[in-house]
């Protein structure tokens, strides 16, 4: 995979996690994890387990409003 296309999934992606972070966060758990899925899913884009775990965290931590989006560090183009 090229830095390219790697570049490409990670801005897919963290626009995903922007969009579930600012609509998302007073949410549930599990619906704030289900539009992450289902936004990544639409984005033809995936993180790995351990980044979608740190993602989520991220975003629950935001219910106290002082904290910003979680960055995506790493994602991939679903093949």
């Amino acid at each position: 995979m090229t830095d390219e296309v790697k570049q490409a999934a990670i801005e897919a992606a963290q626009r995903v996690v922007d969009e579930v972070s600012s609509y998302q966060y007073n949410a549930e758990d599990a619906t704030i994890a289900d539009q992450l899925d289902e936004g990544l899913a639409k984005a033809q884009v995936s993180l790995s387990g351990d980044e979608r775990t740190r993602i989520l965290a991220e975003i629950d931590g935001m219910k106290d409003e002082q904290s910003a989006a979680p960055q995506v560090r790493s994602a991939a183009p679903v093949e």
